[in-house]
C-alpha cells in the first residue's frame, strides 16, 4: 500500500509534535519555577486571555481548559486558595460566578508569558515549515 503522504509531511508532522512536547515540558517547569502548578497557568492564562474580556463564568473557563465542570471548579479553589484568582457574584446570572486573575496571578502571568514567547520565537520548525 503506497502512501498519499510524503515522507516530508510525516516529517514534519513528527518535528511537530516533538516541538510541542518540548514546549509542554517546558512550561511545566517554567510554571513550577514561579510556584505554581502548569495547569494553574493555564488557569490564569485561558482567563486573561479570553477573548474580548478577562473575567469569565467557570463554564467558560471548562470549555478552554477542555476539562469538566467539576474540575474546573477545583482548579478555580486551588488558585483561589494560592491568591491567584477570585471569585465574584455574576450580576447577571445569580447561579454562576465570575472569575478574574488577581495582581499575584497577573504578576505570574506576565513573568510566564515573556519566557513563553521567548521559547515561541526559539521554535525553528514554524519558520521552518511555514511555506507548506
Amino acid at each position: 500500500m503506497s502512501s498519499l503522504l510524503s515522507k516530508e509531511i510525516y516529517e514534519y508532522l513528527g518535528e511537530f509534535r516533538y516541538q510541542l512536547r518540548k514546549f509542554l515540558k517546558f512550561s511545566e517547569a517554567a510554571a513550577k519555577e514561579q510556584g505554581i502548578t502548569s495547569q494553574q497557568h493555564q488557569l490564569i492564562l485561558a482567563i486573561q486571555g479570553f477573548p474580548g474580556k478577562s473575567i469569565v463564568t467557570t463554564g467558560e473557563l471548562a470549555e478552554r481548559l477542555q476539562i469538566t465542570h467539576h474540575a474546573c471548579v477545583g482548579l478555580i479553589d486551588r488558585c483561589e486558595e494560592a491568591g491567584l484568582v477570585e471569585r465574584e457574584s455574576n450580576p447577571e446570572d445569580g447561579r454562576s460566578v465570575l472569575i478574574r486573575v488577581t495582581n499575584k496571578g497577573l504578576n505570574i502571568l506576565e513573568k510566564l508569558s515573556e519566557i513563553h514567547l521567548e521559547e515561541i520565537n526559539n521554535i525553528q520548525l514554524f519558520k521552518q515549515f511555514t511555506k507548506m
